[in-house]
């Protein structure tokens, strides 16, 4: 188990299985030493999609969970594009998108459950730029959607 697998199991976290996309394109991209992972949405344990909009059927606090939810399938992703989550060397992006009413305008506190998790787990590579965007709605109802850059170590050892 990764160093990062653990410290995800020691917060009571664990990686569900790796999404697959909905639509014709990939989960992750590698090019050179960064990782672009396409934009992710939470599903609930049996792999529904969680609907609804922040501002109406979700709290703040609500949707900081939703958003480490996504976080944890953008990890289970990155996992499966690199093979060890070990080989971060750097979270360089993350862009959250809010699904909310027109009158929610705490954002960046929704995607704070992302950057959070990362934080958590990543320590200080884990610091990243970051957006935290409005939006009048989201594929498929979605509270959150989220995208990542991350930068992988190429140190031979992982191959």
């Amino acid at each position: 188990m990764s160093i990062v697998e653990g410290k995800l199991n020691e917060m009571g976290l664990s990686l569900p299985p790796a999404p697959s996309p909905m639509a014709n394109y990939v989960p992750a991209v590698i090019t050179g030493n960064l990782v672009f992972l396409s934009g992710h949405i939470p599903r609930n344990v049996d792999g529904t999609v969680i609907t609804g909009k922040l501002g109406s059927n979700f709290s703040v606090d609500q949707g900081k969970e939703v958003a480490q939810k996504v976080t944890l399938a953008l990890l289970a992703s990155l996992k499966q594009a690199v093979g060890d989550l070990d080989r971060i060397s750097r979270v360089v992006r993350v862009s959250c998108m809010v699904n909310a009413t027109d009158e929610f305008t705490d954002h960046p506190a929704v995607a704070n459950g992302a950057s959070d998790l990362l934080v958590s787990i990543f320590g200080d590579i884990g610091m990243h730029t970051r957006a935290a965007t409005g939006m009048g709605s989201l594929p498929a109802g979605v509270p959150v959607e989220i995208d990542m850059i991350v930068e992988i170590s190429d140190d031979p050892r992982f191959g």
